[in-house]
């Protein structure tokens, strides 16, 4: 019997597919957009154009719309997944992914199936695996090349489609989306509420979002990791990904250290913050994850409550994971 990974997988090769174009506009002028000059494989562009009335003109390379002209501020995300580009996904074995976004959500799959879902800050498609396993159409969002990591894993099923774009000048009309979700991915863009304040004008009346931002309880304990991020996040990447190796040594002190004195276990912890999961290649990942990046933003749960209610959003959520909200946009009069 075929696995439920193993259905939605088919044969064809990644690219942009017709259906995506009635979802996306123009970026700059909202206007509509065709293709052009396209070079297709079996009914998937490969290669080609978008341009619209007004002039503008975005590339489809190796099957993905690139919407962006610099991924300066999060290139090291690019970097990042297409190195790490399968080792979040759900295996046969492991359910983590989906745990974690029902947890950072609210969304079940009896919400999500056959919905049409936004995943902005997609990576290499570790939720986005998950929402179109369940059923939904999702369309991931990353303004890096991280895009083609997720094209890689997703980007043959047919209720996938991929974009390189900016949340600041998002390629969508408004109204479009009944599900939107962004999990750890605004806290890394210059302005976290002016990336947020991008998003509920895109949901359908009665439409749901839900975000997952750090918290500013964490700024108790990661005192020394801002410490040190003052010079890991000026480090040439590949350098930084092999100090990231250091995560395995100090993740066995701490597994040796934890039943014999907590107060050693914490302190540690407090002096060399690491990720401690018990997967290898993903401690590395989530360390290289905290180190790198040029933002890194906190929030508390009150604020993001307010970005919520500024945009009329309703039935706001407040979920058991700190600074995780969801939040509905009313159906209109």
């Amino acid at each position: 019997m075929k696995s439920e990974v193993d259905r939605v997988r088919t044969p064809a090769a990644p690219g942009f597919k017709s259906d995506f174009l009635p979802l996306l506009a123009c970026p700059r002028c909202h206007g509509e957009l065709r293709v052009t000059t396209a070079e297709e494989h079996d009914d998937a562009v490969r290669e080609g154009h978008l341009d619209c009335a007004e002039g503008h003109s975005f590339p489809i390379q190796r099957g993905v719309p690139r919407f962006v002209e610099s991924e300066w501020y999060a290139e090291n995300f690019g970097f990042e997944w297409n190195v790490h580009n399968r080792t979040q996904l759900d295996s046969e074995s492991s359910r983590e992914s989906e745990d974690t976004f029902v947890e950072k959500t609210g969304f079940t799959k009896a919400d999500l199936e056959g919905r049409l879902v936004l995943d902005v800050g997609c990576g290499m498609g570790r939720f986005s695996d998950v929402v179109s396993r369940w059923g939904a159409t999702v369309v991931g969002i990353d303004l890096t090349t991280a895009v083609d990591a997720a094209n890689a894993n997703l980007g043959a099923r047919p209720n996938v489609h991929l974009a390189q774009a900016n949340v600041f000048e998002l390629p969508f009309r408004e109204g479009t989306f009944d599900y939107i979700f962004s999990i750890g991915v605004l806290h890394h863009t210059p302005n976290t509420k002016e990336a947020f304040d991008q998003l509920p004008k895109l949901l359908k009346p009665g439409g749901r979002i839900a975000i997952w931002l750090y918290s500013t309880r964490m700024l108790r304990w990661c005192w020394t990791s801002d410490f040190y991020r003052i010079f890991t996040t000026r480090l040439p990447k590949k350098t930084l990904h092999s100090l990231s190796r250091v995560a395995g040594p100090i993740y066995r002190l701490r597994k040796w250290l934890g039943p014999r004195s907590k107060r050693l276990d914490s302190l540690v912890f407090l002096l060399l913050p690491c990720s401690s999961h018990d997967n290898p290649e993903w401690r590395v990942l989530d360390t290289f994850d905290w180190y790198s990046p040029k933002y890194q933003w906190k929030h508390s749960d009150a604020e993001v409550r307010d970005w919520y209610q500024a945009h009329g959003l309703t039935e706001l959520k407040s979920l058991e994971v700190e600074t995780s909200l969801q939040g509905r946009r009313p159906l209109e009069a």
